[in-house]
């Protein structure tokens, strides 16, 4: 087991190092769109780029390529494990099911057009997404595409809703299902499923407080914002879930004034810097640092153990969205310091 365990991550650590860095990644910023394609597929795309290129040009090729290649190599990291890691890989493998059923849900929604998706969000090439293709053009409404996946782990989840659920409410659902099963699946004591239990804990706090956040500029208090957050962080604990729903932001501030392990100063800063632009992009930014600087910590300390590889595929998942805001950012015509904004 163990042997496996330090092969497994081994080789997760070799395809790390493969990765781009940030200045790697900023340099395509300054390419034209005509070379993008061909700088992608020198940057390990080269294969899923051939794969589509006889029916796919540009934007489309270069999203397509990404999607397929992260699919791909999901299932292979998961292939290589073994059953002692296996369950804590499939923790951060299988969030992006959850994430797979949201993309049908908006796409049912917003009546994207089917080829749209086969060609770029879902390829139809890779036969993975051939179910979901299939539950975009059966479904009409929410509902329809929500029964349409009553066999899915989440499905008893999305049947519970009522029949006029937003797509916000669905979305809501998924996320609860996701880190309650996840929290449930790292129930072990050892000291890397432990490290695995804190960085799902940060995530959620992340995500409580963005919610927060994002609810106080638009005007919601109370039950509405008790409603968005979701158990089991750290920094915004369940117990402290009515007192930050009646007090908006600033009982957000209290409640992580209490907690002498966090950087208040960074945060209010990042405060200021979001109410200067009207976005939550810099705290969105400094959060995702926050979890990267957290996982190669945990990845330093535990060498032989599941938590490198979780590391490689959180960076190789941040590697896919980095490649994509570039090549849309610069398809779109966005200025090169907006997309280097966005570029981890």
């Amino acid at each position: 087991m163990r042997a496996n365990t330090a092969y497994v991550a081994a080789r997760a650590k070799s395809r790390k190092s493969n990765l781009a860095d940030k200045a790697r990644l900023r340099q395509l910023v300054r390419q034209s769109p005509d070379q993008l394609t061909i700088a992608v597929g020198d940057m390990g795309y080269r294969n899923e780029i051939d794969m589509y290129a006889g029916k796919l040009t540009g934007g489309d090729l270069v999203e397509a390529a990404l999607t397929h290649n992260l699919e791909a190599e999901l299932l292979d990291i998961l292939r290589m494990c073994n059953a002692k890691i296996k369950p804590i890989i499939s923790v951060y493998t299988l969030r992006f099911e959850y994430q797979n059923a949201k993309v049908v849900l908006r796409s049912v929604l917003n009546e994207v057009e089917i080829e749209k998706v086969k060609n770029s969000i879902l390829p139809a090439i890779n036969e993975i997404n051939t179910p979901w293709i299939s539950i975009i053009e059966e479904s009409d409404t929410l509902r329809s595409a929500a029964i349409a996946m009553k066999r899915k782990s989440f499905g008893q989840a999305l049947s519970k809703l009522p029949e006029n659920a937003s797509l916000y409410a669905y979305e809501d659902a998924l996320d609860r299902h996701y880190f309650n099963e996840a929290l449930s699946a790292l129930s072990g004591n050892d000291k890397a499923t432990k490290f695995a239990r804190k960085l799902l804990a940060l995530e959620i706090d992340h995500k409580n407080i963005l919610n927060i956040l994002e609810a106080n500029s638009v005007g919601l208090e109370g039950e509405a914002i008790a409603n968005s957050l979701l158990p089991g962080g750290r920094l915004v604990p369940t117990r402290s879930f009515s007192t930050v729903a009646m007090g908006g932001k600033d009982a957000l501030l209290d409640v992580l004034r209490a907690n002498n392990q966090f950087d208040l100063a960074e945060f209010e800063e990042k405060l200021k810097q979001c109410d200067e632009r009207r976005s939550l992009d810099p705290m969105v930014t400094w959060f995702k640092q926050r979890e990267h600087d957290f996982m190669a910590k945990m990845s330093f300390l535990h060498p032989i153990s599941a938590l490198p590889i979780i590391h490689y595929i959180a960076m190789k998942v941040e590697e896919v969205n980095d490649l994509r805001i570039i090549v849309r950012g610069l398809l779109a015509g966005l200025p090169e310091e907006v997309i280097d904004e966005h570029v981890l």
